[in-house]
């Protein structure tokens, strides 16, 4: 009985004392070090640059302020935060030696990783009310989607996913971390963090889950029920010409909502013993790099508003 208390202090006292983890990264292979930051490193520049463009072309076209490209923007500068949480400490760390992040560091990494990428998924929810209205009732569009309503819409989304990230963050900082302190991934991540402590995680796991669902999935269902509403109202139109019109102007958004979701929840909808260190890496690089990387080009390439937009915007540049 003794010696059991004895080592539950050594094992509490060792749990206070770690100040840091070490990130393995994307790959443990010193080959593939200098490669891979390359690659991350021009993928960043990218998404920077295409997001910046995005951003500017709506702000320079008065033709481009509206709801949709309101809701856009702001999803372009969401994108370049996120990416700057994940991105610029991984590509120090794939040139670094020690691989290191503090604990505080961890956990706030965690934090705006979480708010984030879930202010991400309500203004793709937006983005979809917006398209709702604007098809299926296009005569009380104005007055839904006034300014007021529109950045009521923002603030909440930020709100709500800045109090999930803060409840997230409080709850794991109550864990206890004990032999290990290698994070198997290349940034703080809910996941690999729980896989890592000595404490009881199964209420930990229950709650986690409860909450991803009730956040994550609010905004996907949102989405979802706008989509089947737009369906229904579009193959009511008579003419194949209106349908396809009607349709082409959810196309990009449908494109950014597969990529987003397919990759969340095949890395979060699943429990802790299902883990999997290589499959939910490949996944998580998919929604924190990727994207943000093709949005720009989702969006731009295939609007016709945007294209004269980033035109016009090239044309106020040159000149």
């Amino acid at each position: 009985m003794t010696s059991k208390v004895c080592r539950d202090i050594e094992i509490k006292n060792h749990s206070n004392s770690i100040s840091s983890f070490i990130l393995l990264g994307l790959s443990s292979n010193p080959w593939l070090q200098k490669p891979l930051f390359a690659i991350f490193l021009f993928m960043y520049l990218v998404t920077i640059i295409g997001n910046v463009l995005i951003i500017l072309a709506i702000h320079s076209d008065s033709r481009l302020h509206t709801p949709m490209y309101f809701f856009l923007s702001n999803l372009s500068f969401m994108d370049i935060c996120f990416t700057t949480v994940i991105v610029p400490n991984m590509l120090v760390n794939l040139l670094s030696e020690t691989k290191a992040i503090s604990y505080v560091g961890c956990l706030a990494q965690m934090y705006f990783f979480i708010a984030l990428a879930n202010t991400d998924s309500y203004l793709l929810a937006s983005m979809a009310i917006d398209r709702l209205v604007a098809i299926c009732n296009p005569f009380h569009y104005d007055v839904a989607m006034n300014p007021r309503h529109c950045i009521l819409m923002l603030l909440g989304s930020c709100t709500i996913s800045h109090l999930h990230a803060l409840f997230r963050v409080l709850l794991m900082s109550h864990l206890t971390f004990c032999a290990s302190h290698v994070i198997k991934h290349f940034f703080c991540d809910t996941q690999p963090v729980l896989k890592l402590s000595c404490s009881d995680t199964s209420s930990s796991q229950i709650v986690v889950m409860t909450e991803t669902l009730a956040v994550i999935v609010t905004p996907f269902l949102c989405i979802l029920f706008s989509y089947l509403r737009i369906i229904i109202t579009v193959l009511r139109i008579p003419s194949a010409a209106g349908k396809w019109k009607a349709f082409s102007t959810c196309g990009s958004h449908l494109t950014v909502v597969a990529l987003f979701y397919g990759s969340v929840i095949y890395v979060y909808f699943r429990p802790l013993s299902m883990y999997s260190v290589v499959k939910d890496r490949v996944a998580t690089v998919m929604y924190t790099v990727v994207t943000p990387m093709l949005n720009p080009f989702i969006y731009s390439l295939r609007n016709k508003d945007m294209k004269k937009g980033l035109r016009k915007l090239r044309d106020r540049i040159h000149l």
